[in-house]
């Protein structure tokens, strides 16, 4: 298999593990939350207490069927390994902001308010450590942009 089409179907391969996943019906137990910072260029510390998805079952049922997320709650997603990450809305019944950050805790892109249930592809625009859902209208309200810091523990940088 060439490399150039490994690569690609590695890149979606979590878009398709959520696709296979039917019997998903309600939401999972809330997860075991974690302290994140982002510190927006201005200096402004703006913290969660974020669930953190670590397991492929995790990251498939994400936010789904959850009918509000807190403003200062969220979900991160750690892909361990650097990669470009495709997510979508699909049973998600609250929009949310999605914020795709590189390995070294800067942000590589924002996606706000997505559509709620949509199956439109949210992709983080190249490889990213981990993505990190918050309530929609979450970044514009804090002011969070391309380029500011996420300080957790995953980075290597929580203080």
């Amino acid at each position: 298999m060439n490399r150039r089409l490994l690569l690609t179907l590695l890149a979606f391969a979590p878009l398709a593990a959520r696709a296979q996943d039917t019997n998903i019906t309600g939401p999972q137990p809330e997860l075991p939350k974690e302290k994140l910072v982002i510190i927006t260029r201005d200096g402004a510390r703006h913290d969660f207490n974020v669930e953190m998805a670590m397991t492929p079952q995790q990251q498939t049922v994400g936010l789904m069927f959850r009918p509000t997320v807190a403003p200062d709650g969220g979900m991160l997603f750690d892909w361990v390994t650097p990669h470009s990450s495709q997510m979508w809305m699909r049973n998600t019944i609250s929009p949310l902001d999605m914020v795709f950050i590189n390995p070294d805790g800067t942000i590589r892109s924002i996606v706000e308010n997505t559509v709620p249930e949509s199956l439109a592809v949210i992709d983080s625009r190249g490889p990213v450590r981990a993505t990190l859902e918050l309530a929609a209208g979450t970044t514009a309200k804090l002011n969070i942009l391309v380029g500011d810091k996420v300080e957790q523990r995953i980075f290597g940088n929580a203080h």
